[in-house]
């Protein structure tokens, strides 16, 4: 409990040193004043935030019926196009055997199929279905959908323009 009152505190500590106009423009990088906190707690603070999201993001689409690894690799072949298991899972980070069972519970569901490799006959491909676009799509736009309506009901004006600034610096770490 006392990490989540550190986070706590640690948020207010940092609303209210950016209430007082603490420094600092887009692009230059000064140096902390004693009420700006630290690298390490923004880091920290901001992980487990991103976290939070993520489940809640996760649980907002829940009645799609794909598993958080299903509903990943169905996106990466949505995005990448066609792939081998081999590369799946290396992409994913798991072991071949764990993406051949992922990939058969989609190809058993019609949400991917499997083709031969033109590059090599030996292996096989797997590509998104039509049906696979469309449940990924109907995922994505819950997921939207609950993030705009917290938005839209959790923060004025002001805390809008704050967050999308907050996403702007976001991607900008992330780019990097």
């Amino acid at each position: 409990m006392s990490g989540t009152s550190e986070s706590a505190e640690s948020t207010e500590h940092a609303r209210a040193a950016g209430k007082a106009g603490s420094p600092g423009t887009s692009g230059n990088v000064s140096s902390p004043s004693p009420a700006d906190p630290t690298a390490e707690r923004v880091a920290a603070d901001l992980s487990a935030v991103v976290g939070r999201l993520l489940r809640r993001l996760r649980s907002s689409s829940a009645d799609s019926l794909l598993t958080p690894s299903q509903r990943s690799v169905l996106a990466r072949l949505e995005d990448g196009g066609p792939a081998t298991t081999a590369s799946l899972a290396r992409a994913e980070l798991v072991r071949p055997q764990s993406m051949r069972l992922t990939l058969g519970a989609l190809e058993t569901q019609g949400f991917v199929t499997r083709a031969p490799d033109p590059a090599d006959g030996r292996k096989s491909v797997v590509s998104v279905t039509e049906e696979g676009s469309t449940v990924l799509a109907g995922v994505r736009a819950a997921k939207r959908s609950w993030l705009a309506d917290a938005i839209a009901g959790e923060l004025d004006g002001t805390e809008r323009r704050a967050l999308a600034e907050a996403v702007e610096l976001i991607g900008r770490l992330v780019d990097k």
